[in-house]
């Protein structure tokens, strides 16, 4: 998937629950946290403290949990269910997000 802004996002880009964890990894990639924060430490800062507030901020935790699981000794799927059910927390919070926007 490319890049999409969040005024372009729509309901049907964004994966099921039943979705695979490679679907929901490469939508996480749809939206470019750092640039869309500012930077690496501003898009960290949003992740880390769950700043859910926004489509934004909720679509910058997507990507940086992708980020931190690609560049992280412990991945996604690896036996952590916590790490995949915040994951599809944040997933529906964005369906949510974008529903009620239409």
């Amino acid at each position: 998937m490319s890049e999409i802004k969040n005024e372009n996002l729509n309901l049907s880009h964004i994966p099921s629950i039943d979705a695979s964890t490679q679907e929901k990894m490469e939508f996480a990639l749809t939206f470019d946290g750092y640039e869309e924060c500012g930077s690496f430490g501003e898009c960290a800062e949003i992740a880390n403290s769950r700043n859910h507030d926004s489509l934004t901020n909720l679509r910058a935790c997507l990507f940086f949990e992708q980020r931190r699981d690609r560049f992280g000794s412990d991945p996604f799927g690896s036996g952590d269910d916590s790490s995949l059910d915040y994951i599809d927390e944040l997933i529906e919070k964005i369906r949510d997000t974008v529903t009620a926007a239409s």
